[in-house]
């Protein structure tokens, strides 16, 4: 290329007039990497040649490799006007419009490209990107397919693919598309990363694992690999060299590169500081704030709220395990109560009383964020409610193209989103003390008692459970925890280790989320001088006789620093004491906000020596155990905790000040439910 670049700059010399000359000489440079000589030898084509349509669409592919979005637009736009037939013109200011965010725009352009040009792979791979980014996933997937069987060797087709296809819940044929990738390129780092998703959805860890350690060998700093890989040993307990990976991951962090999602941050490190910078990092990154839609017009109050709730998971699924009653109590003299479903359709038990509970159920997993926006605002939702934050499946986007004029982020994810749509966090001041505000940038919602709801009518089984038919001895104490496993390190488990050193004839009681994990608990456990059979595990249950089968335990110990929240509820609500330990931030304080709320404080502890003492005190006093266990039972059902009606009060009441403080025309500001 280097010899080729010379040789047309010899060509230039001899005929500087030759304007086909430059554009040679520009294209060899571009490959080259030499992009501002590129650029001036395009240019000096276009002068030559004014009506050289090829000489602005190449300008615009430079500028756009340079950043300058805009320019490079107006290259392309250029070219169509001197030549309306140009289809790579068209189909390269698609991929402009599309890294603007016009995805609608760049949709139309490569549309026309392929009318023009209905042979070149590129552009239906190019449109199947942009109606992937508009959650059109099956069109999406046609345009794949259509651009691999003009190239069936276009790797880059088959992965992205697979994305749509995992998206769609279609793990197993996402897999094969991904495997397919691979075998065309095998050096496709993000190919392998993609596949290591997959298999994490696939409850497959070990081989999810595996592929995450494939692409970290090809390409280390590919964004958000280092995170998905040290959650994937982490869901699989193996710590080896940890302490080192986490050091160097919070490293990344601090220097602002993409290093993890966010929400994988939540079990390496309890510094509000580091969890609000990654969250950053990824929000400027994939969900800045929108521009596609204009600002919200002010509405005049009306006699009822509404209150549109966002979330992936009306279905089985633990979430709706605490939400459920709330969509029932909800007061509907004072609010309408709207439910937008982005998630799958099971038409289990849990969809269905959700959907009698709420006054409208929209589906909208097929619509883009852009088009749920809208249709949001046309059903002028006055309070949008995103119960997924950055977990699993969320669609953060819809809040950034905004859906209501007031946005407020509750339950789903236990920390700061860390953008500027979203008004209001809904907390407590166990969760969030004043002097913790400032990293989290939304204003908070102060609710009493606990920020999270319960559903007081959850059926425990009426099952009584021998020791014998769950694994555990006839007789010792039970120490347990039914945490995921992403959130056992070394830490905790070397404390859980000294309890059962100095408790005689203790079990811990885990829950198996996968054999290696288990596997590697065991043997952690005899590297501290504990045998392996001192650790019991549970297998996954129906949620009611999953709630009964915690009779058999004495204590529930908790881990750090992302500690139980809706395990927490579950033990609570089966009449099983929590032991918790606090942090700085909020995923390690949600259990230590439900002891509060149900008169409990004693079981909090603000150090590890002091929550592995009173564990141990505990278990060598059961008559004080007992009393505790006593005290419990006497709260679950006067407490705050488990009033539904009471919480669907209290948040109600929040919206209210939320939504009477934008009629007043302020800003949103800090609320207080008493």
């Amino acid at each position: 290329m280097q010899e080729a670049a010379d040789l047309f700059g010899r060509a230039v010399a001899a005929n500087p007039g030759d304007a086909f000359a430059h554009i040679k000489r520009g294209n060899a440079l571009e490959e080259l990497k030499r992009l501002d000589k590129a650029l001036a030898s395009y240019e000096q084509a276009a002068r030559i040649e004014p009506g050289l349509a090829e000489a602005h669409c190449n300008r615009g592919n430079v500028l756009k490799e340079l950043g300058r979005l805009d320019e490079a637009l107006a290259g392309y736009e250029h070219a169509i006007k001197l030549e309306p037939g140009y289809a790579e013109a068209y189909s390269n200011r698609g991929t402009v419009l599309q890294e603007l965010r016009r995805i609608d725009e760049a949709l139309a352009s490569y549309d026309r490209a392929i009318r023009l040009e209905p042979g070149n792979p590129h552009t239906y791979y190019n449109s199947g990107t942009a109606l992937h980014a508009l959650k059109k996933l099956d069109e999406a997937i046609v345009r794949y397919d259509q651009a691999i069987e003009l190239a069936p060797d276009y790797a880059v087709a088959f992965n992205n693919r697979g994305n749509a296809l995992k998206e769609l819940g279609r793990l197993e044929e996402a897999l094969l598309s991904f495997e397919r990738a691979i075998t065309l390129q095998p050096g496709n780092a993000e190919a392998y990363s993609n596949r290591g998703n997959a298999l994490e959805e696939l409850k497959r860890p070990d081989e999810a694992l595996a592929s995450y350690e494939q692409a970290m060998r090809l390409a280390p700093g590919l964004e958000y690999l280092r995170g998905a890989w040290l959650h994937a040993k982490a869901m699989l307990c193996d710590w080896e060299g940890v302490e080192n990976h986490v050091a160097g991951l919070l490293a990344s962090i601090e220097n602002g590169e993409k290093a993890s999602l966010p929400f994988a941050v939540l079990a390496f490190t309890s510094s509000l500081r580091l969890q609000k910078l990654a969250t950053e990092t990824w929000v400027n990154d994939t969900h800045p704030l929108r521009a596609g839609l204009p600002a919200i017009p002010k509405r005049p109050g009306r006699g009822k709220i509404r209150v549109g709730y966002f979330s992936a998971d009306f279905h089985d699924h633990a979430t709706m395990y605490l939400m459920a009653g709330l969509f029932e109590r909800h007061d509907r003299e004072k609010f309408e109560i709207f439910a937008f479903s982005f998630g799958p359709d099971r038409n289990d038990g849990m969809r269905k009383r959700v959907v009698a509970a709420v006054d409208e159920f929209i589906d909208i997993r097929s619509q883009s964020d852009k088009d749920v926006a809208q249709r949001s605002r046309q059903m002028e939702i006055d309070i949008a409610v995103d119960l997924k934050g950055f977990t699993q499946d969320s669609r953060a986007g819809i809040f950034a193209h905004g859906a209501a004029p007031l946005q407020v982020s509750y339950l789903g994810y236990p920390g700061t989103m860390a953008a500027g749509y979203i008004d209001y966090l809904i907390a407590d001041k166990t969760l969030i003390p004043e002097e913790s505000e400032e990293h989290y940038s939304e204003r908070i919602a102060y609710l009493p008692g606990s920020y999270q709801v319960n559903d007081a009518s959850r059926r425990i089984a009426d099952k009584v459970f021998s020791r014998a038919e769950l694994g555990l001895p006839e007789t010792g104490f039970v120490f347990c925890c039914f945490n995921n496993s992403y959130k056992i390190g070394p830490g905790t488990f070397d404390v859980w280790m000294r309890m059962l050193k100095r408790v005689e004839g203790s079990v811990l009681w885990l829950l198996q989320d996968n054999a290696t994990a288990a596997n590697n608990l065991r043997k952690e456990a005899v590297r501290r001088g504990i045998a392996a059979e001192r650790l019991v595990f549970a297998m996954r249950l129906p949620q009611a006789e999953h709630l009964a089968r915690h009779r058999a335990a004495d204590l529930c110990v908790d881990t750090l620093p992302y500690c139980a929240h809706t395990t927490a509820s579950d033990a609570l609500w089966a009449g099983l004491p929590v032991l918790t330990c606090t942090a700085e931030s909020f995923a390690s304080r949600v259990a230590a906000s439900l002891l509060n709320a149900i008169d409990l404080p004693e079981l909090i502890a603000t150090t590890e020596d002091e929550y592995e003492a009173l564990a141990i005190e505990l278990a060598a006093h059961p008559e004080r155990l007992g009393e505790i266990r006593k005290k419990l039972e006497r709260n679950r059902l006067i407490a705050p905790l488990f009033d539904t009606g009471l919480f669907a009060r209290h948040i109600e009441a929040a919206f209210a000040q939320m939504y009477e403080n934008y009629q007043a025309g302020l800003p949103p500001g800090r609320v207080f439910v008493t």
